[in-house]
């Protein structure tokens, strides 16, 4: 399963908002769409926004738009997700006949990248493994970084059930994951935010795997917004709490979680569901769309070279 495509002179994207019901792909032609599809999150995904970002600098060296109003662009349609910075970064000095060229190389590369995180995390995987928001391949340029290590463990031969939390407000885990798991044959649960603890004390789980956008110098790390109470659960029921963690989510000159800027998206997200309202028009919300959990809740940061071991200051 993929969601980006990449033809020379236009991107494609698969609009995950409309998952699982219709399946349609976007035709970004302009970095400007390039930057709208990040923000209005047809695309989502720490690794699928940073391939996006690549592929909107080539559209805009491509169409001769001014290439630093498109950095800036792209830079700021989404604000925690450190791939997209780091993308940018790497194209900075990247030569204007060269940056479609690279752009290529980044999304070929976030697939081996997910693969070999796979293989490392794999031996970790086994009976029930709670997972939140989506992580798999149509987060990534394919396999996945959390599901990816539940797909490798499978490939393995190891049994592995998941459970996907729904993930409110935006319903990633229950759209995609569960759509994702069952397309793959994974086998998968569905189950409400608010049912993770009674699920680990029923004796349920077995551990907990998630994803990340950024992870800070001592191993604070911001994902969708419910990773925190999920790691505080975990903790209480002594289950092991895992992060998959791509290289280039690894935010060095971040020090701590309290350096690591939230995104707040628009109200409606929470007061209404594919534009049916489940609240008060009115009704005042609070909708950060990640947190960030402490290190000393996460057990191990498994990146595409093995373990991490975080910078304690």
């Amino acid at each position: 399963m993929d969601s980006i495509r990449w033809e020379g002179n236009a991107l494609h994207l698969l609009d995950q908002r409309l998952l699982p019901s219709d399946t349609v792909w976007r035709t970004i032609d302009t970095w400007q769409a390039a930057a709208d599809a990040i923000a209005d999150m047809v695309v989502r995904g720490a690794p699928a926004i940073a391939i996006t970002a690549a592929y909107g600098l080539a559209l805009a060296v491509r169409t001769g738009a001014d290439r630093a109003a498109a950095v800036e662009g792209l830079r700021s349609a989404r604000p925690t997700a450190v791939n997209l910075r780091w993308a940018l970064d790497r194209l900075e000095s990247v030569a204007d006949k060269h940056v479609e060229s690279e752009a290529v190389k980044i999304h070929a590369e976030d697939r081996q990248v997910c693969q070999s995180l796979g293989r490392w995390g794999a031996p970790l995987m086994g009976g029930g493994v709670m997972t939140i928001c989506n992580t798999g391949s149509l987060a990534t340029g394919g396999h996945g970084t959390a599901l990816g290590m539940i797909r490798s463990a499978i490939g393995e031969g190891r049994r592995v059930h998941v459970y996907a939390l729904e993930t409110r407000p935006y319903l990633q885990g229950a759209r995609l994951t569960a759509y994702e798991c069952m397309h793959d044959r994974i086998p998968v649960t569905l189950v409400a935010d608010g049912m993770a603890g009674a699920l680990m004390a029923a004796g349920r789980i077995d551990s907990v795997v998630v994803g990340c956008d950024r992870v800070a110098a001592n191993g604070d790390t911001a994902n969708k917004i419910g990773t925190y109470g999920l790691a505080v659960l975990a903790r209480h029921h002594s289950i092991p709490f895992y992060v998959a963690m791509p290289m280039s989510t690894l935010d060095a000159s971040c020090p701590d979680g309290t350096g690591i800027a939230i995104e707040h998206r628009p109200p409606d997200e929470l007061r209404s569901i594919r534009g049916v309202n489940i609240a008060p028009d009115d009704a005042n919300v609070w909708n950060p769309a990640f947190d960030v959990t402490p290190a000393e809740l996460i057990s191990a940061w498994i990146t595409e070279r093995g373990h991490w071991t975080p910078t304690r200051l």
